[in-house]
């Protein structure tokens, strides 16, 4: 299939479907704990704004949690069909970590998500509050887990390698291994980042429809809040990430620069722009900064970055992709930061909610989180090649050997399969978005707890106007 061998597939249709799944765990952690603080603030001070986006935000959740749990699945299964060799490998490592997460964090979520979002009309207000602080600190967990058992992948720790098998003999080594603490704080902050462009594009895009009410204009103020405060942490945070790769996967770091080769003993420049030559071995096209690479990736103005010269070829990632996809992020990075500033400025002046052209940023910026979380990624997976776990198995002997046209065909089936039915639960997820949270101005209201009666929060209450309405009918006349 145009040129390429069954490895390739095999690595293709592995970042496909890792590339669909990611993209909703992250807003589900970012959602739980929007829920949460939601939640807390209508107990808090009885507001019903809060009470009523949380109803409208609980619906989205729902959905995306349940495509986020179908396409986890697939991704189980590809260690075994795949990439069994890799399982023989490090599946005593790998294996008991992702076990870790299903015993601690997928049943915590699972047995309160039914609470939280059938039981506002069954059970106190703080135990429902209680659920759905669990249900949040259920998808930290999960996040916990993950990263440590992807983390040991870049930089394994804590083991030993018996009959051509890695055993575990330090699992605190294992899981904080020396990646770790940076990639689990730059994935979870990543997902609020994300989460808080998705609340706020939502809010600029019923503003600029003239649907201006407490509701909508609560959930612009909260996100951007949120953008303002959380984005300049993530780029402190990827910093000191950028340190440890430097010091554990020089290589990538190098890949990621587009940087050849040092000059005697200059420093080494920033390249902002070019075009990575892996044949050629040159960047072409450079734009550079002196001594900007050595002040920003070693905190000093006379030291210089490894460069890709000094690896063997075939330890070379492909800096071609890293270079971009690295750009990618921090690019969309920082113009959320600029989002963010903009934000606080028309606060000051009473103009974030009527200035259009803020607006039209706030709605184009909605997927930004999402596609900085997928940059990332690429930059992160594809920087580790040729190794699948760093510096012990190379990717070429991870997989399972399948033939090219077994590839062919799956990769096939993948894609239309994913696009079909992840296309539907993302088109019914973008309707729940443009109905708007429904609020009950005017209306006398219950507020939840055991006897009193209010339309629960189901996830598939939008998909019948008529129900909404008639539910809404109900509710003014209790």
């Amino acid at each position: 299939m145009f040129g390429l061998e069954a490895l390739d597939l095999a690595r293709i249709q592995f970042a496909f479907t890792i590339s669909f799944h990611i993209l909703f765990p992250a807003i589900t952690i970012g959602l739980a704990s929007y829920l949460a603080v939601l939640e807390g603030l209508w107990l808090k001070t009885r507001d019903d704004t809060y009470r009523d986006l949380y109803h409208f935000w609980s619906k989205i959740f729902a959905v995306n949690f349940g495509m986020g749990v179908v396409s986890g699945l697939v991704m189980a299964y590809q260690f075994g069909t795949n990439w069994s060799r890799f399982s023989d490998f490090a599946g005593s490592v790998t294996g008991p970590l992702l076990t870790y997460e299903v015993l601690t964090a997928f049943f915590l979520e699972a047995g309160f998500l039914g609470v939280m979002l059938f039981g506002w009309n069954r059970v106190g207000r703080k135990l429902h509050f209680f659920a759905t602080v669990m249900v949040a600190i259920g998808t930290l967990i999960s996040t916990f887990w993950i990263l440590s058992s992807n983390s040991w992948m870049q930089t394994p720790q804590g083991y030993e390698i018996i009959d051509g098998r890695v055993i575990p003999v330090d699992w605190l080594a294992v899981v904080f291994n020396p990646s770790f603490p940076y990639r689990l704080a730059h994935m979870a902050t990543a997902a609020f980042v994300a989460t808080a462009f998705f609340v706020g594009s939502s809010a600029a895009w019923h503003l600029l429809r003239g649907r201006d009410n407490p509701a909508i204009r609560r959930m612009l103020s909260m996100a951007m809040w949120m953008a303002l405060i959380v984005a300049p942490i993530q780029a402190v945070i990827g910093d000191f990430h950028g340190l440890n790769t430097l010091k554990h996967q020089p290589a990538k770091v190098a890949a990621i620069e587009g940087h050849w080769e040092n000059v005697g003993n200059e420093p080494t420049p920033l390249i902002l722009f070019g075009w990575p030559d892996m044949k050629a071995e040159k960047t072409r096209f450079a734009v550079e900064i002196p001594y900007l690479g050595s002040l920003i990736l070693t905190h000093s103005l006379d030291k210089q970055v490894p460069a890709l010269k000094e690896f063997p070829p075939q330890d070379r990632p492909n800096s071609t992709i890293v270079f971009w996809s690295f750009r990618i992020m921090v690019g969309l990075g920082m113009l959320m930061i600029l989002t963010g500033l903009w934000s606080l400025w028309l606060r000051k002046r009473d103009r974030i909610y009527q200035n259009r052209a803020f607006l039209y940023l706030a709605l184009w910026m909605g997927p930004s989180g999402l596609i900085a979380i997928l940059a990332g990624w690429f930059t992160t997976e594809i920087g580790r090649q040729p190794w699948v776990v760093y510096g012990l198995m190379r990717t070429a002997d991870a997989s399972s050997g399948h033939s090219l046209m077994q590839m062919s065909i799956t990769l096939a089936l993948f894609v239309v399969v994913y696009f079909s039915l992840f296309g539907v639960g993302i088109g019914y997820m973008m309707r729940l978005v443009r109905k708007g949270p429904k609020t009950n101005e005017g209306a006398e209201v219950s507020h939840g707890g055991p006897g009193q009666k209010r339309t629960p929060a189901r996830p598939l209450s939008a998909a019948d106007d008529d129900a909404e309405d008639n539910g809404t009918s109900l509710n003014k006349g209790n």
